[in-house]
């Protein structure tokens, strides 16, 4: 009886664990697009700035305050040497994402970025040469088809913001491929992530942020006739940016990998809906199916890359490739993963 009750607690902690994963991460691209077409508040690197900002406010309060989370103690030498390129790149991500979302509908940007794996796996082929098996290859087929289709008839394409989405993958997989070496040894929680990366982030995109966007800023907070309310929806989308990485942490410790795969390919598909009853994007039948194409794809890469993490410790790796764990016994280092959200 208490084994039942154990099991169905587990279930019911995975569960809610999912829905407020979905939750703030829709909710804060929804708002962010909002801030962009409704507010006319069109300055991706300052709103990138309010959430780095916010982030690293939040990190601090949360491990030096509360202390809800010990600190990962970083040599300061590291700092420099391996946190702050991650940080740049990381950096790069986010504003690209953001740029995206200024000129694409939030279900086409969505879309585009399924197709990291893709690039993922070819950049880490070509810089790399690792080799793959090819199950990995073939699970590739159905998430390029299904990208392709989705651009070819996409009927709100923007060419910049379409360019901006993709070369957001391949930010999100240098990132990744980076991680791998310049991060070894350290196993970064999503709190501890924000904690060094966001202040950094924000030192590298302040300086461009004023000198690109200072002038429009302040005509904006001149000429904007709902100041209070607007300032009010574009602060609290860099608070709920923070509370995503807050419950990236939380899902990974409440689901097993093959349901985090599953949920987070859903979470994009919950995310288009949402996207379009808002924002009402015109969306057709094949841009539908491309997009549905594209998902199918991400789950059988994902479903792939877990059967082969469970292979016997014997089997053949890079010599820079650290050794497969499975997903839900370690804390993997979540804004570096290719399934895990880019928002700070």
């Amino acid at each position: 009886m208490e084994e039942s009750r154990l099991c169905q607690w587990t279930v019911v902690r995975s569960l809610l664990a999912v829905l407020q994963w979905w939750g703030f991460n829709v909710t804060v691209v929804v708002m962010n697009k909002w801030i962009f077409q409704k507010l006319d508040f069109k300055f991706p690197l300052t709103v990138s700035c309010v959430h780095f900002i916010c982030s690293a406010i939040g990190a601090y309060t949360v491990i030096k305050v509360l202390k809800l989370k010990p600190l990962i103690a970083v040599e300061p030498e590291d700092r420099w040497k391996r946190i702050f390129p991650m940080s740049f790149v990381f950096c790069i991500n986010i504003v690209l994402g953001n740029v995206s979302l200024r000129y694409i509908p939030v279900s086409f940007m969505q879309t585009i970025k399924s197709f990291t794996p893709a690039t993922t796996v070819f950049l880490q082929w070509l810089v790399w040469r690792k080799s793959f098996d090819w199950r990995i290859w073939a699970s590739l087929i159905p998430i390029v088809g299904g990208i392709l289709l989705t651009s070819v008839t996409e009927l709100s394409f923007n060419m910049l913001g379409f360019c901006a989405a993709l070369f957001g993958c391949l930010a999100t997989s240098t990132k990744t491929i980076l991680a791998e070496s310049l991060l070894h040894g350290y196993k970064f929680d999503s709190i501890n992530t924000v904690y060094y990366m966001a202040p950094f982030a924000t030192m590298i995109l302040g300086v461009p942020a004023m000198l690109l966007e200072g002038n429009g800023v302040l005509e904006w907070l001149h000429t904007h006739e709902t100041l209070v309310p607007s300032l009010t929806i574009i602060f609290s989308s860099g608070v709920l940016a923070f509370c995503l990485n807050f419950s990236i942490f939380y899902v990974i410790h409440s689901t097993t990998a093959v349901t985090f795969n599953v949920a987070g390919n859903l979470k994009v598909a919950v995310a288009v809906l949402v996207s379009w009853m808002i924002f009402r994007n015109p969306i057709s039948g094949m841009n539908a199916v491309g997009c549905g194409v594209t998902l199918v794809g991400c789950t059988f890469y994902g479903y792939i890359r877990h059967l082969l993490s469970q292979q016997l410790p014997g089997a053949p790796r890079t010599p820079r490739t650290p050794p497969k764990t499975p997903r839900g016994r370690m804390e993997l280092h979540p804004l570096v993963n290719d399934k895990l959200d880019d928002k700070v």
